[in-house]
């Protein structure tokens, strides 16, 4: 008995009640709301499998900016569960541990109910199926009607006393009541985005897995690459900055302002030097024309309020243009090869089918890939409305407001403002707008400035602390479509996370993941944690990172090939190098802590294993 014990020990992770707090991060669990904790009231249900979510939240959670977490969990889970009713699978369940999120899939409980659940997701998934483009266009329409408010939304600042209009228009309210108000509008906003974020995004993974399914139970061997390259080749707006930059690139050198480019780093300094000439100028109007919205694009994931996205840091795509620039001039094609991954998806698709033998079989591949290929656009084009357009203009609003608090001495900085929670926020507001309506003193420029400079302190020893990937007991086997197609958390990932949390760097070491893209190649390799560190790459060099995101993309072409730790087959980084024709191996687990910058490496994208050579 004690023998089975040990192996089941050696079989799981560390319990999140074990885990122990990184130095000078002590207290960290006040930033973060109560239910987000682990806790011993719950501690029967919590010491179970959960893994981190470094995909979407790759370093500590900003207090206010768990906000996004908060919005997208309960969005997520309740199409699931309430909407579309999911067969197997409910929501997914979140908790913070260090200022990392964890994050665990719900299976539905009794196996009896999933029959009852699939008649019901049947019939109101296949209404969706049925009106894709239609209901999809209406949700366009309803995202751009929610950009364009949440643009609209006011943060005003407090006068000294009401315009004397307040009085002859018997206005009835004030200004810091408005203030109120533009919060909680703020908060609506993030909210209702997430709400339509995942109306149709579920549906988009199920087609996927029902067409995967399908595959495998016909073609046993096939593999999960050869599957998702059949429906790979699509131009949807995710690839729409990058084509606009490379649009710029070219402009820059038929009015031969290459060398403004290739000489200036400063990318302000740039834009005063292109003032002082005709085409200078004729250039930058180019660029204010795409702007909005193609440069609303985060350089980060979208789900922090740091880094900047490109239209208040034009550091990342100026840099992207200089690297077109100089492959331009050496007379190469910059553009992604589209046509011939198209070709290569049709090749796939006849030959599979070929090989059907019944007319029955030929029938449902061609209904399962029509469909796949119709749900896939979505899966990618969310991301540029939401985490992109929409979260640059939330993020900007919310610095404005911090503004205010700075005219109140409440805070030294505007950025302060991401260190409070949005509990925090509403309290601190409130009292902004009781000490200006009463004309009282306010407590909050003695309490807030010293709880800031402690959770900066906070923040920033997380900042050095690697969180482990996951907690608990593994599961028998995982039923989110989510979890599966985006994470790409199976068991067979799961075992080799446990397997490979006991390697190490030694030449032979191989890692195992997906193979998101395919080919072959050996080189340096490049460890890159965050945006910032981008200007260290090399060309030809591999890239090693948690998880790319799409506005990354400019960069690619520099690559031979990308591993990361985090990431599925439908993962925006596997779909982005699958469709700029990049060998990727992405959800390694721990590619950025076992493999080192310089290190040769193979990185096999067909097989989806990554070998150091030394």
């Amino acid at each position: 008995m004690a023998t089975q014990q040990k192996t089941a020990q050696k079989a799981s992770f560390p319990s999140p009640f074990e885990v122990e707090t990184p130095k000078g991060a002590e207290g960290w669990e006040e930033m973060y709301p109560y239910y987000l904790l682990f806790s011993q009231e719950r501690r029967e249900v919590e010491e179970k499998f959960w893994f981190c979510d470094t995909m979407h939240h790759p370093i500590p959670l900003y207090p206010f900016d768990a906000i996004t977490l908060e919005s997208w969990g309960p969005a997520l889970g309740q199409y699931n569960s309430r909407i579309f009713i999911m067969p197997p699978a409910l929501g997914i369940d979140q908790r913070i541990l260090n200022g990392y999120l964890y994050i665990s899939p719900i299976p539905v409980a009794n196996s009896q109910e999933i029959p009852k659940r699939l008649k019901e997701f049947g019939q109101r998934a296949g209404f969706y199926y049925q009106n894709w483009d239609s209901l999809y266009a209406k949700w366009k329409e309803k995202v751009t009607a929610e950009i364009e408010n949440l643009k609209k939304i006011e943060i005003p600042h407090l006068p000294e006393k009401e315009d004397l209009e307040t009085v002859k228009n018997a206005v009835g309210i004030s200004t810091g009541f408005r203030l109120l108000e533009a919060y909680n509008r703020l908060l609506e906003s993030m909210t209702r985005i997430w709400q339509y974020h995942f109306e149709f995004l579920n549906l988009g993974y199920v087609a996927h897995l029902d067409f995967t399914t399908f595959m495998k139970q016909a073609f046993p061997d096939i593999s999960d690459q050869t599957i998702t390259q059949m429906v790979a080749g699509i131009d949807v707006i995710l690839f729409r900055p990058d084509k606009e930059l490379k649009k710029l690139s070219k402009l820059t050198l038929e009015l031969g302002l290459q060398e403004i480019f290739l000489s200036i780093a400063d990318s302000q300094e740039i834009i005063e030097k292109l003032k002082g000439s005709e085409n200078g100028r004729k250039w930058l109007k180019s660029l204010e024309d795409i702007k909005d919205p193609w440069f609303y694009f985060n350089s980060g994931t979208g789900f922090y309020h740091t880094p900047l996205s490109w239209i208040d840091d034009l550091s990342v795509p100026f840099s992207a243009i200089r690297g077109y620039i100089r492959r331009l001039e050496k007379g190469e094609e910059i553009e992604r090869p589209q046509e011939e991954i198209k070709k290569e998806a049709e090749k796939l698709k006849e030959g599979y089918y070929a090989l059907l033998k019944t007319e029955e079989d030929k029938k449902a591949f061609t209904e399962k890939l029509n469909l796949a290929r119709c749900v896939y656009p979505y899966v990618e084009e969310h991301n540029f409305y939401v985490e992109h357009w929409h979260h640059t203009i939330f993020w900007n609003k919310m610095r404005q407001l911090g503004s205010v608090f700075v005219e109140n001495k409440f805070f030294q900085n505007e950025e302060d403002i991401f260190y409070l929670n949005r509990y925090e926020v509403s309290q601190a507001l409130y009292e902004v707008y009781y000490s200006w309506g009463i004309g009282c003193t306010a407590r909050g420029p003695r309490y807030w400035p010293e709880k800031i400079a402690r959770r900066k302190g906070i923040i920033k020893a997380l900042s050095n602390y690697q969180p482990v990937p996951a907690l608990g007991s593994p599961p028998d086997v995982i039923t989110e479509p989510f979890t599966i197609m985006l994470w790409g958390i199976i068991s067979e990932k799961i075992q080799a996370w446990l397997e490979a949390s006991t390697g190490g760097t030694k030449e032979g070491a191989l890692l195992k993941g997906h193979a998101a893209s395919p080919g072959i190649v050996e080189g340096k390799a490049r460890v890159i944690l965050s945006v910032e560190g981008l200007d260290e790459l090399k060309d030809g060099e591999i890239m090693i990172c948690p998880i790319t995101t799409p506005s990354w993309s400019p960069i690619f072409s520099r690559l031979k090939a990308i591993v990361s730790n985090v990431g599925g087959m439908m993962s925006h980084a596997a779909i982005v190098c699958r469709e700029y024709g990049l060998p990727a191996v992405v959800g390694t687990g721990f590619a950025t802590q076992l493999i080192k910058t310089g290190q040769q490496i193979r990185v096999d994208g067909n097989k989806g294993v990554v070998e150091i050579l030394g």
